[in-house]
């Protein structure tokens, strides 16, 4: 697998999400200075709520813009059969019915879902529990984890 590629992909895909959150933050903006938006009476809140969400959507597009600077900046590294888990690792985990599952342990844009080569990858970040158990890990260990009351396992089957 050409990890370079992956890395586009990942990079195609956030450059999705952030067209998406301009877009988002355009017609927040729209909304906001909207002539039907302004207040008619002291307790007229709309025009003032528009303001914030437009403010909340710019925002947003600052996080997607960092998040493409992080991943163009993330190093392309492949790992070997005895290697462990660690930021930039494409994981193929097991999960209890035997189902394959990839997930990418990348630096932010945590749970983003792309598909690259017919695979279904969902990016995890260290911060999330399943990148916290994943990392360290090697090919044949097992991953645990809770999600509020339910318990997670999964086999560590492939790492790229």
């Amino acid at each position: 697998m050409d990890k370079s590629q992956l890395k586009q992909a990942i990079l195609e895909q956030l450059y999705i999400v952030h067209k998406v959150a301009i877009s988002a933050t355009q017609r927040a903006v729209d909304a906001a200075t909207d002539e039907e938006t302004v207040p008619e009476h002291k307790y007229d809140t709309l025009a003032l709520e528009a303001s914030y969400l437009a403010h909340g959507q710019a925002v947003r597009v600052q996080e997607c813009e960092e998040d493409i600077r992080q991943y163009q900046a993330l190093p392309i590294k492949d790992f070997e059969e005895n290697s462990k888990i660690s930021l930039g690792a494409l994981v193929k985990l097991i999960d209890e019915d035997d189902k394959e599952k990839y997930f990418f342990l990348g630096p932010c844009a945590g749970g983003v879902t792309f598909v690259f080569d017919s695979k279904d990858i969902t990016i995890v970040t260290p911060k999330a529990p399943l990148g916290k158990a994943m990392l360290g890990k090697q090919i044949g260990d097992e991953i645990g984890f809770s999600i509020g009351s339910k318990a997670v396992c999964y086999e560590v089957d492939v790492i790229i």
